[in-house]
Parts: C-alpha cells; structure tokens; sequence
C-alpha cells in the first residue's frame, strides 16, 4: 500500500494541468454540448484568489464525467484531462488500498455508498439474467439486518427478493446458523442465484463481517453468487488500521467495493466509490446513450469531476503514510473513550479497528444524546446510541460528555 504524498504546488500543477487538457468552453467551438462553465453572475472566473484554488478552479469549470473511464474504448473527448485524474484516483483505490492486480478493476465516483451499492446489485442481476438465463424470481440479495438501507432499496428498484439474516444483540456478529436456514429455505423455493453483501463496518455500530465464514458457507452449499463488500465507512479507515483484512480484491471471492469520501476522508458529499472487478461493468451498459461516446455505465449518468479531483488531491496531500498514521490517531482516541466506558461498567460495542462506539441505550438519558447529538438505532424505539470519532471531535467535547455521562450515572445509582 503506496501512493506519495505530494507538495501543495505539485497537487495544484497536476489539476490545472489536467484542466488544460480537457476543452474549454471559453475558447473552444462547443455548439453541441448542452452544459457550460457555472454561471458567472455568481462564480466570477476571474476572481485572482482561483490561481491558487484548484478545486474552486475545476468547479467552476465545470467538467462532466459522464460513463466509466476505466473502461478500454473511446471516451468523451472533451474532458479528456480530468478523466485521467479520476482514473488515477480509481486506481489507488482499487490497488492501493484493496490489493487489485494492476489493470484488474473498474470504477467510477458516484453520488454516494447507496449509489454504489446499488449499482453493484444491478450489476450481477444483469449477469445473473444473461449468463445464466435466471428468471428474476430466482435471484435474491443476501445481507445481516445491521447492512445499511441502500440494500433493501436495490431489491425494491429491482425487483428481486431479499434473505435478511441475524446477528448477535450483543456482540454484532453475524448468526452463520440463520444465514444458512434462510439460504436453504430459499434454495427450497426456487431461488438460485445470490448478491451477497457483506459489511465492511455498519453505519451504526462499525461491525465487520467474518466474510470467511460467509463465503465457506457459501462453497459448502454450493451456491452460485456474485459477492460485494459494503466498505462506505470503513474503507478508508480498516485497510490502514488492519493489515490482515480479508475485505479486499487480494481475496478471490470479492467482486466489489464500496467506499465513501464524504465520510473519513472529508471531501464533498457526491465523493461514493465504486470498484468492479475487470469484465462486469459490461452488463451495465446503456446502450440507448449513443450520443454519449463510450455509453454509460453508472446509475447517475452526468456527475462532477470535480469531485474526483477532489478525492485524488486528498490521497495525495496525506500520502499512504501520512494517511495510516491520522487513522491510527483517530482509532486511539476512539480506545481512550472505551477505556472510559469500562471503567464506568458502561456497555457498548466496538470494533478495535473502527472509529465508532456503539453504547447501549438505556445508559444514555435522551436529555444526553440530544445534547451531544448521538444518534440512535432507532428514533422511535432507541436501544443503541453511536459516537464516531471524526477529525472534529475535540478532546475538550469528549471529556465534557463523558463527565456528565459519570454523573448520570452516579445519580442513578443515588436514586436506586
């Protein structure tokens, strides 16, 4: 895992650079292009402050990364600089942080983790109709009750069934035992193909999947399954906290992943990774956008690459290095606050390489978690409440919530 951490100069020459590469729709003959630069009676493009601002610079710019760049074939050539930016960043991702083989993968920036992961489902229910001539009866996604909603979404928008398993109330594991009862049962009923997830840290508890136990299960029923990894939250965070993730492309029987960088890496909302082994985006293809050169491939269709850039110039202001260390600070302070929690027999679970803490409700007054805004499982019936420990979280806000949850409690015990 490694990619250089670059000068603050040697960032800004490789985006402006890259902007002069693609057409300008100042001084170009674009006739057909039903977009331009944002409008200036707002984004003034002269303002002498952009020279030293590369991503106000692309947005205003405003270059559009319609399809899949990765792909072999033409491309749009009008943002053809920019592309290769996005292209880059893809490949980091891919190789980098997820163990790729070079040229194995692609990808592209989508809206988010939920874009992504909807696309992801698209893609092997396509595979799944044209391969193997399944009916769409016969194909169902398989995640625990802790995956994220974008799942149930996909089976609704593409009409395929689900197999929802259980997990540990306590410790969040997934139950291997339900999973294989409900794969059996549906196995009995017809269905014979399966979009398994599995979760690379939950949205509200940081949990991660033993993707082992799934895919030995999986094997010893001999299911046919196409398998993605949920990594919207952990992605940029679990690769450089352990090193012995099996969450990556180095294993053989992931497909996909996804990663979100509106999440750890603080970049713009619309910053959804998506990564594709070589070969499956093929069944995604939108052939009727014949005007677009190369088709598209994504869900979104016209999406920012300014916000690619964005991701890319992140990456390379940390480096690999600089950025496992700022994961590890944040993963430290997360263990700081556990310590905490024990020494009060507070309950809570968390994962040891996630910055999330997931304490149980009934430790935590609703006066306490508005205060600091936890946020529940539940807001109807809360029995959870999490802390993540972004970049924002000071110290200072930690040790005050922390007092006043002592002296909750100490009262508590006053009172009984």
């Amino acid at each position: 895992m490694y990619w250089p951490k670059l000068s603050t100069q040697k960032i800004k020459h490789a985006i402006f650079e890259a902007l002069s590469k693609n057409l300008n729709y100042r001084s170009e003959n674009i006739l057909g292009i039903p977009a331009s630069f944002l409008d200036t009676d707002i984004f003034y493009e002269d303002a002498p402050f952009l020279k030293e601002a590369p991503f106000l610079s692309m947005l205003i710019a405003n270059p559009n990364h319609i399809g899949c760049h990765t792909l072999d074939g033409e491309k749009e050539p009008i943002f053809k600089g920019t592309q290769e930016i996005e292209k880059d960043l893809i490949r980091i991702c891919a190789e980098e942080i997820f163990g790729a083989e070079p040229n194995s993968c692609d990808g592209y920036v989508a809206s988010g983790g939920t874009e992504a992961n909807i696309e992801a489902c698209w893609i092997y229910r396509n595979y799944f109709l044209k391969e193997r001539h399944a009916k769409p009866h016969e194909i169902a996604i398989v995640y625990s009750e802790d995956t994220h909603y974008s799942f149930p979404k996909a089976a609704n928008l593409l009409s395929l069934s689900s197999i929802i398993y259980k997990v540990d109330e306590d410790k969040r594991e997934i139950l291997i035992s339900d999973l294989e009862t409900k794969l059996v049962a549906q196995l009995a009923l017809g269905v014979k193909y399966f979009i398994v997830n599995v979760n690379l840290s939950t949205t509200m508890f940081g949990s991660v999947d033993n993707i082992e136990k799934i895919t030995n299960l999986l094997h010893l029923l001999k299911l046919d399954y196409k398998l993605h990894v949920d990594a919207a939250f952990g992605g940029f965070i679990y690769p450089f906290t352990n090193s012995d993730s099996k969450h990556n492309f180095k294993n053989p029987h992931v497909s996909s992943v996804t990663i979100d960088g509106h999440k750890m890496l603080q970049s713009p909302y619309g910053t959804g990774i998506f990564l594709i082994r070589k070969e499956l985006m093929q069944f995604v293809c939108t052939e009727e956008a014949s005007y677009v050169q190369g088709k598209d491939y994504t869900l979104c269709g016209s999406r920012s690459g300014a916000n690619a850039a964005c991701v890319w110039m992140i990456l390379h202001m940390h480096g690999s290095v600089g950025w496992t260390v700022k994961m590890n600070q944040l993963l430290d302070r997360t263990q700081s606050v556990c310590s905490a929690l024990n020494d009060m027999n507070v309950e809570y679970f968390h994962n040891p390489f996630v910055n999330i803490i997931a304490i149980k409700g009934q430790y935590i007054s609703p006066a306490l978690a508005r205060k600091f805004m936890l946020v529940p499982d539940n807001h109807d019936d809360p029995r959870w409440y999490k802390i993540v420990m972004m970049p924002h979280v000071k110290q200072g806000i930690l040790d005050n919530f922390l007092n006043q949850l002592s002296n909750e409690l100490l009262y508590k015990r006053i009172e009984s």
